[in-house]
């Protein structure tokens, strides 16, 4: 079945000229879209897009790849990794019954669990652009994925932390300061994360041997990672290097991947390098993925797809490599993509909920530039809406101001805020860890001064002499 689409509203006949189109349309306004040329032109023909998307079958989004099969690695991914017993649960429903489906199943992660390996990317895109905010946040907060290295991620009733103390200078002594920091703040269950100055295979090597030493002599359930190129981190496993993670940014077509240095057999190369260390405890992902809106586009890459939809085409990529941690800079990229606060919050919420329906472990750096129309309260309106959405993860960085990347996110303070606010607790093995650590009050939660904890003075000292 192909052909356009036409929807009447007040009174107009909206044409689409094809699916690509149809979905660019239906997407909520950003400044993003409208640079590549590919939003819809007026709220009217918003609605009427929306409209047609409603009707469209699911089946339609295997029919008509969005990017040609032959032309692009990630939609053979997508189609060849499909799994049509996990579809026919959905096959004969259109885009809008979907969304009613999921509004109305009661909640229950496992048969959403089930669902991901039968949906795309470009189904759970069509999805998003009907729903509401709450919407966004009610499904996401259905679904539930689990992963684990050292700690476990994404259980119920759980909030995990990215401690992320990085340096312009890639100082090991400031960046352990910054650590010791965060961990007196229980930040850092899901990983200890440093985007490094310098992209060299010696300081990604001096940075994880540092954090594993702080690691080793603490015995802090966690995990560390140097967000190095791919390529980096694997020279490091080469060369002996005690690393737990492989990072890397990621998007959802060939070409933007190609622009990131990276293709699909690349990324398995490096999943094989780590596993083939076996460092894990509680488990075996280690993979760690960085996403955003915005990123094909700038790289020109996006092939006429709007970029909330080429965005989730990344989480196929994710889904492919069984990765511990993955997370959207939803506000990073910039005003041309993602222009201010609203446009900023709804992406936010987008990526969370396409990623979970997927099966994707997400988390978000709720974050912005000093150049968009965005401020700090905008990030805790962000921070606590995706906290209700049960997000896995939040980037945490010392004052919210990250020195190195020049960018602001949620300080420590903000994410402990969220977890006193709505009863979310760090991954077990490192809440366990706190109270051996003496850094827990007695009603098992960090204290807003965790400088009051009883273990503070002895840790920070430990720390000074490590």
């Amino acid at each position: 079945m192909t052909g356009g689409f036409r929807s009447r509203h007040r009174g107009e006949t909206h044409v689409f000229d094809d699916l690509k189109t149809l979905l660019a349309c239906a997407s909520p306004r950003r400044s993003g879209d409208e640079l590549a040329g590919v939003a819809a032109d007026s709220a009217a023909r918003r609605v009427a897009a929306r409209m047609a998307l409603a009707d469209v079958p699911l089946q339609r989004f295997l029919d008509e790849p969005l990017i040609p099969y032959e032309d692009d690695e990630v939609t053979r991914l997508i189609l060849d990794s499909h799994d049509a017993a996990a579809f026919a649960a959905v096959a004969s429903l259109t885009v809008g019954e979907l969304r009613e489906s999921l509004m109305s199943w009661e909640a229950d992660a496992d048969r959403l669990a089930a669902l991901a390996p039968g949906l795309t990317p470009e189904m759970v895109a069509a999805v998003s652009k009907l729903c509401g905010n709450g919407d966004l946040i009610a499904i996401a907060a259905k679904c539930r994925v689990v992963t684990g290295f050292r700690s476990t991620i994404g259980l119920p009733g759980r909030l995990s932390s990215r401690l992320q103390p990085n340096d312009p200078t890639d100082d090991p002594m400031a960046i352990a300061a910054g650590t010791l920091d965060g961990l007196l703040f229980g930040m850092g269950d899901a990983v200890i994360g440093i985007n490094p100055a310098t992209d060299n295979v010696e300081a990604c090597i001096r940075l994880l041997t540092m954090l594993d030493e702080l690691r080793l002599k603490f015995e802090v359930p966690t995990q560390s990672c140097v967000l190095s190129h791919v390529t980096t981190s694997i020279q490091a496993i080469e060369q002996g290097a005690p690393l737990d993670l492989v990072f890397q940014s990621i998007a959802g077509t060939e070409a933007a991947n190609a622009g990131f240095g990276v293709t699909l057999a690349l990324l398995g190369e490096a999943q094989e390098a780590a596993l083939s260390l076996k460092r894990g405890t509680v488990g075996s992902n280690v993979m760690y993925f960085e996403t955003g809106q915005g990123a094909a586009l700038s790289a020109e890459a996006h092939h006429g797809l709007d970029q909330q939809t080429v965005e989730a085409r990344a989480y196929a990529v994710a889904r492919a490599f069984s990765p511990l941690l993955v997370n959207t800079v939803v506000g990073f990229i910039g005003p041309e993509y993602l222009y201010d606060a609203k446009e900023i919050i709804r992406a936010g919420l987008e990526d969370h909920f396409c990623a979970k329906l997927l099966g994707v472990p997400m988390g978000c750096d709720v974050c912005y530039t000093n150049h968009a129309e965005a401020d700090q309260d905008d990030m805790d309106d962000l921070a606590l809406l995706l906290a209700a959405a049960n997000v896995n993860f939040l980037i945490a960085v010392p004052g919210a101001d990250d020195i190195m990347l020049n960018y602001q996110s949620l300080s420590h303070h903000d994410v402990m805020r969220l977890r006193h606010l709505l009863g979310r607790r760090p991954a077990p093995e490192f809440e366990a860890w706190l109270a051996r650590m003496g850094l827990l009050d007695e009603s098992g939660r960090v204290p807003p001064l965790p400088g009051s904890a009883p273990a503070v003075t002895r840790l920070i000292g430990q720390g000074a002499r490590a």
